[in-house]
């Protein structure tokens, strides 16, 4: 039976719009995954760019840690050369500056350097001009603690002079927030050079100056009589060349020397005994201020002098040049022939100095009361004032201008409590003293 032709455009009609339809959905569909697979795309790109990047920064981390480490090698390897340096210069140096066959030496002088080296050569022109002469008695060395060249330079210039570097890569490590560590690499340095001497070269006695000092005449002659008491009287921790009211207005006598529970420094000599016992609980930093504690120097004394017999000119240094107008700068430095060898020191013994010092204080005349200043001016003999405590001294002292700073519970200068200056350049002496003074004097 035949079919109608309506019926078969009917079924064509259907078939096309079937067949349109699936085009559309599976255009549509291969759009949609061409869309996603560009996405795809994109993030595997995004994704591979962000892998080399990470690769190039590692093989850049690589290539800087590579380039560390060959440094590091370097540098270890420089170290190595250096101290080698450093011990051949020592050796052939210590050779031509100490003859074992001639006589022991008093001391060693070393002469702690820097980064100054205008400062050293100032001071190694001082100290040459009076050591030449007794050479053999007190071998110089110039100990730099780092590597500034201009100083090692001017340092080896000096053939009479034993030259030893200090060299620390260590960072320094603060104890305190804020901290110089100018302080930390200082106290480093003393510990290193004085075990150095001490230790390896076995001197008995070392004399230690700075790199910003010049020295009196008769420094040596001084230092060498000073040193049979030193060895003898246990009491001694250190002889010192320093007075900390050295200022012209404040002395009188050069030969005068006294005992002081305060440590000076500046120009000091110790025994290897003592260097033994210090060594090991040497402090990280403020060294001197540690050798003022009582727990340290225990109850042992200082031996100084009225007149300085060395100057501080350093105004340029770790203490941003603290106290130098006031204090440093006015400091008389001794200019009188004095024959030490001919001097009995003996009077410097504890149990004498304690007697001869407690009569002198015991004979000035007491003043007392708001007006005992006024009065000091207007007297021509020896005064004493009693101060009450820490405060009430330091009033007293601004007033007269001297040093008002205490350490550990004593004034600087200090001999049981007792700080003596000269009224004015004269004979006449004023004692400032505490309220246990006399007794601890015995008067």
């Amino acid at each position: 039976m035949a079919r109608n032709p309506c019926d078969i455009r009917f079924l064509l009609l259907a078939a096309a719009a079937a067949f349109i339809y699936i085009q559309v959905r599976l255009f549509s569909t291969q759009s949609h995954h061409s869309e996603r697979l560009a996405e795809a795309e994109k993030l595997e790109n995004k994704c591979t760019d962000q892998l080399r990047s990470m690769i190039d920064q590692v093989s850049a981390q690589q290539e800087k840690i590579v380039a560390l480490e060959e440094m590091k090698l370097r540098q270890d390897e420089e170290r190595v050369q250096l101290k080698i340096l450093i011990q051949d210069l020592e050796k052939r140096s210590l050779q031509t500056s100490v003859n074992k066959d001639v006589q022991v030496p008093v001391a060693a002088v070393v002469i702690m350097a820097c980064n100054r080296p205008d400062y050293l050569q100032r001071t190694v022109e001082s100290i040459l001009k009076y050591q030449t002469a007794v050479a053999s008695k007190f071998p110089l060395f110039i100990s730099q603690d780092g590597t500034n060249g201009e100083v090692k330079k001017k340092a080896l210039s000096y053939t009479r002079i034993t030259f030893m570097q200090h060299v620390d890569l260590e960072p320094v490590r603060t104890e305190r927030p804020g901290e110089m560590t100018a302080y930390y690499k200082i106290a480093k340095h003393y510990k290193w050079a004085l075990d150095q001497l001490f230790l390896k070269h076995s001197f008995g006695r070392v004399i230690i100056l700075e790199d910003d000092m010049e020295i009196a005449p008769d420094f040596f002659d001084y230092f060498e009589a000073a040193a049979k008491l030193l060895d003898d009287d246990k009491t001694i921790m250190a002889v010192s060349s320093w007075n900390d009211n050295g200022q012209k207005q404040f002395v009188y006598d050069p030969k005068a020397l006294y005992r002081s529970d305060f440590f000076p420094g500046l120009g000091w000599m110790l025994t290897k005994p003592t260097w033994i016992e210090l060594s090991p609980k040497w402090p990280k930093a403020y060294w001197d201020d540690w050798v003022r504690l009582k727990e340290v120097h225990r109850d042992r004394q200082f031996i100084r002098p009225e007149v300085c017999r060395t100057y501080n000119f350093g105004e340029h240094g770790s203490s941003m040049g603290q106290f130098f107008n006031q204090y440093l700068e006015p400091i008389k430095l001794n200019d009188v022939h004095i024959d030490w060898n001919s001097e009995d020191l003996s009077y410097l013994r504890e149990d004498k100095f304690l007697i001869q010092f407690g009569k002198e204080v015991a004979s000035a005349t007491p003043l007392h009361g708001s007006d005992a200043l006024l009065k000091a001016h207007n007297m021509d003999v020896d005064v004493r004032i009693q101060y009450n405590d820490q405060g009430d001294f330091e009033r007293i002292a601004r007033q007269f201008g001297i040093f008002e700073e205490w350490k550990d519970g004593v004034p600087r200068a200090a001999y049981k409590g007792v700080v003596m200056f000269r009224y004015k350049s004269s004979r006449r002496r004023i004692y400032l003293v505490g309220p246990d003074s006399l007794s601890q004097l015995g008067v």
